[in-house]
């Protein structure tokens, strides 16, 4: 049975060409063996499976190579390089710091160093993994990697850059690896899929590469998983199915179903999705991408941005068609505050379904004939009492008979009542116009101008009782408001004639704060069952400290606060040491 080798193994590069989707850095490289200006240390950065330690090979292989091409590759021919080949290269050692990571490891090593080499140019160390290095392993090959011999060259590879210390980073040329891009990984994978006789949708294959998150050996290894699992034919059901990943077309049937407003169909396709054993979030990330995809579709600039096949580039433009760019907004916002929530939610599926519900209340034409009413709605503005009294005498003189259903007293006047532009109609209902009209209430009523406060009862009270409420007041808001309870709670408040409550407080945003301070007149009022209170916050400046520093100013302060001490001193006949 012959021995069977992992796509990863095979089709791994081996010279700078071949390399994918790293062109800036294999540029890089071979301009500096071309120009004879290679550094005595590399550090090769990024994450796993991108090219870091097949570059770092390639490097080596090529800088020892006896016939270099003129496209700075190696020959593959010569001693040096079918050694290498072989894995049998006296000049080329590989060390993965992981395993070997003491100081005595690193000591061995720096002891190999002081060897030249018999055939070829360098001794080159490939140090894999080397973030896994001790702090002292690292201070022991400091000096080494600062003044190697000239003929010693060091690749170290990391996927954690970061763990490794400045002194390291400094004494190295930095080459940071980049995650591949889809494109770059399908390409490959169908290069494979040919050299091994095997049929693959290509759509599959954006599944795959999609999957591998930018590490094309994932990427491979995913590959051999479903030929393992289909044989020499792989589909895009097939891949999905084995990955356990969910179908496109279940977020192209749920956007239609958000778009047509229906709740029921698109709770039927979640207990779908849920039954068929995928997670809730999982299902969310894959919707806000779709949304997101949508969107991108919008703008004919933009659509180079999808990194899918092209049989669904034309599904996802025909239903962006159907989307309004505000819609989207609104829809991705409700995705990702579900997906933060997710999971501190204790009941996960509901919270899922109450935004799905949401998404599909986005063009609701119950709510586009709310907004539309409200917009065209003509509110008459409110009359003040006064005028509402001269308004009914003047239409009782001009009127010669009265009209026998509507009875006025000698002592009573009947106001008429005024559609307020909060009111709603029924099946209308708004809680984004709710907190709008709430809003609105607040900024119109002043600290003192509250509707009907001389209709209502004004019990009195004492400056004990104010002081014990205000104190229940500020204990209550405490951890809710902390800025405005600290800042009332400086000074006690002081109750005036009229019921006129003062109160200091030395930050003018706080006088200012009409929200948090007709909160507190509201508290107050309904507390100490008295309707007429108002409130005046009164900003106080601050006083001057005089400090008394010399001994002159020490003692004409104490004369100050007792006359007794300069009468002593004149007495007495003292005199002050300056």
């Amino acid at each position: 049975m012959e021995n069977f080798i992992v796509s990863a193994r095979k089709y791994r590069p081996k010279t700078f060409d071949t390399v994918i989707g790293q062109q800036s850095i294999t540029s890089t490289l071979k301009n500096a063996i071309r120009n004879n200006q290679l550094a005595q240390a590399f550090l090769f950065c990024g994450p796993r499976g991108i090219g870091k330690t097949t570059c770092a090979r390639i490097l080596a292989k090529t800088i020892n190579c006896k016939n270099i091409t003129e496209n700075i590759e190696p020959c593959d021919k010569c001693e040096s390089c079918t050694s290498f080949n072989q894995s049998i290269s006296f000049n080329i050692h590989e060390l993965d710091a992981a395993s070997n990571n003491s100081v005595d490891d690193i000591r061995n090593l720096v002891d190999q160093v002081r060897i030249p080499p018999q055939v070829g140019k360098y001794k080159v160390y490939i140090i894999d993994e080397v973030h896994m290095l001790s702090q002292s392993a690292f201070n022991a090959f400091l000096k080494t990697l600062e003044e190697p011999p000239s003929y010693a060259k060091f690749i170290l590879a990391t996927t954690e850059k970061h763990k490794i210390i400045p002194t390291i980073l400094s004494r190295c040329q930095i080459f940071d690896f980049k995650r591949i891009s889809i494109d770059d990984i399908v390409k490959q994978l169908n290069f494979v899929a040919k050299n091994e006789n095997i049929s693959a949708e290509t759509n599959a294959l954006h599944i795959i590469a999609q999957k591998s998150d930018g590490a094309l050996r994932d990427a491979l290894s995913i590959f051999d998983q479903i030929v393992s699992f289909t044989g020499n034919k792989i589909s895009y059901k097939n891949v999905i199915e084995n990955l356990n990943v969910l179908d496109y077309d279940y977020y192209f049937k749920i956007t239609e179903t958000i778009l047509n407003n229906n709740i029921p169909e698109s709770l039927l396709i979640i207990n779908e999705i849920i039954d068929n054993g995928f997670d809730g979030q999982h299902f969310l990330i894959g919707l806000g991408e779709h949304l997101r995809n949508l969107l991108v579709c919008k703008d004919a600039s933009t659509i180079q941005l999808l990194e899918i096949g092209e049989d669904f580039k034309t599904k996802y433009k025909e239903q962006s068609e159907k989307c309004s760019v505000n819609f989207l907004l609104k829809a991705l916002d409700i995705n990702n505050k579900c997906d933060i929530n997710y999971k501190i939610s204790n009941n996960k599926r509901l919270h899922l379904e109450i935004s799905i519900m949401q998404m599909c209340s986005i063009t609701s034409p119950v709510n586009d004939e709310a907004q539309h009413a409200k917009k065209t709605a003509y509110t008459p503005p409110p009359l003040k009492k006064q005028q509402v009294m001269e308004k009914d005498t003047s239409s009782l003189k001009s009127s010669p008979t009265p009209e026998p259903e509507k009875h006025i007293s000698d002592t009573t006047v009947t106001t008429p009542q005024i559609k307020k532009s909060s009111d709603v109609t029924p099946g209308t209902i708004s809680i984004k116009q709710s907190f709008k009209q709430q809003n609105e209430n607040n900024n119109k009523n002043e600290f003192h101008d509250i509707k009907e406060d001389h209709q209502k009862t004004a019990d009195e009270f004492s400056q004990d009782q104010l002081d014990k409420v205000w104190k229940i007041y500020i204990s209550s808001i405490s951890e809710k408001l902390p800025s405005f309870s600290n800042a009332i709670a400086k000074n006690n408040p002081v109750l005036k004639d009229n019921f006129v409550i003062e109160f200091k407080t030395d930050n003018k945003l706080i006088a200012n704060d009409k929200l948090n301070i007709s909160d507190l007149l509201r508290y107050l009022k309904k507390e100490l069952n008295n309707y007429q209170i108002r409130l005046k916050p009164v900003v106080a400046t601050k006083e001057e400290n005089n400090i008394a520093y010399t001994d002159q100013e020490k003692f004409e302060k104490m004369a100050e606060k007792n006359p007794a001490v300069k009468k002593m001193k004149e007495q007495l006949n003292l005199e002050i040491e300056f």
